[in-house]
């Protein structure tokens, strides 16, 4: 059986990976993904991808970097993304990975106007969404966990908008029949969420949010979560 990969960009903080483990233990358990099926490849350290005929589906995790900077790994990692998509391979990315398939695809990529947007905020469905075979079974508003500062400025020609939030405009794309990415968090828990608010609430403070509001919204996000067991349910990769 093909192995399903979690294409890893980066890890998540160290005080937030000692308490609540890191991207891939995410991702797999709201995939519901056979661990013994899971292959984690670090590009970030610069482990090697397979070719994408070897695999039967991929993940892209988030990370601390950032897409505008080009670093060698992420444009080789963007490189295997154009490979996959020849193949229809099933892929879906998330916050980093999201913005780097678009810009693998030929969107544009750079920071969100207006600084970074962080918390659990409300996403709503595009015109269009409820055509989709993922998009189509969430509500047409739904909740989400998010923290980015870059974002997909414009989408690749041929992708679709499925949803968006009231900063931006890009949060849920379609790229092909077996290709999606996501800016905002399913994988993030409540509890995750939290934990980065209170990282980054010196920077808030410093960029004119209010990091106390910001927590006290935070809240569950089963719709949004549910989004990677639909996916993985969908091309056959999950215990489901």
């Amino acid at each position: 059986m093909k192995p399903v990969l979690i294409i890893r960009t980066g890890h998540a903080p160290d005080n937030i990976r000692a308490r609540h483990g890191d991207f891939p233990h995410w991702f797999r358990l709201s995939a519901r993904l056979p661990l013994q099926r899971v292959q984690v490849i670090n590009v970030a350290a610069g482990e090697d991808l397979p070719p994408p005929q070897e695999v039967a589906g991929a993940m892209i995790t988030g990370s601390a970097a950032m897409v505008t900077e080009r670093a060698p790994w992420s444009e080789r990692t963007a490189g295997w993304i154009r490979n996959a998509m020849d193949v229809d391979l099933p892929l879906l990315g998330v916050c980093y990975g999201h913005q780097l398939m678009s810009h693998a695809l030929g969107g544009r990529v750079d920071y969100l106007p207006g600084g970074r947007e962080i918390g659990t905020l409300p996403i709503e469905l595009l015109p269009g969404a409820e055509q989709d075979p993922l998009a189509a079974h969430l509500p047409g508003q739904f909740r989400a966990h998010t923290t980015h500062e870059q974002s997909v400025l414009e989408i690749p020609k041929n992708a679709q908008v499925l949803a968006r939030s009231a900063r931006d405009p890009h949060h849920l794309l379609r790229y092909g029949h077996n290709a999606i990415s996501v800016q905002f968090h399913p994988e993030f828990n409540a509890d995750v969420m939290r934990a980065y608010i209170k990282r980054k609430h010196h920077d808030m403070r410093r960029e004119g949010f209010d990091p106390h509001h910001t927590f006290r919204q935070v809240a569950a996000t089963p719709n949004a979560r549910r989004l990677l067991r639909m996916f993985s349910r969908r091309h056959g990769l999950s215990h489901d």
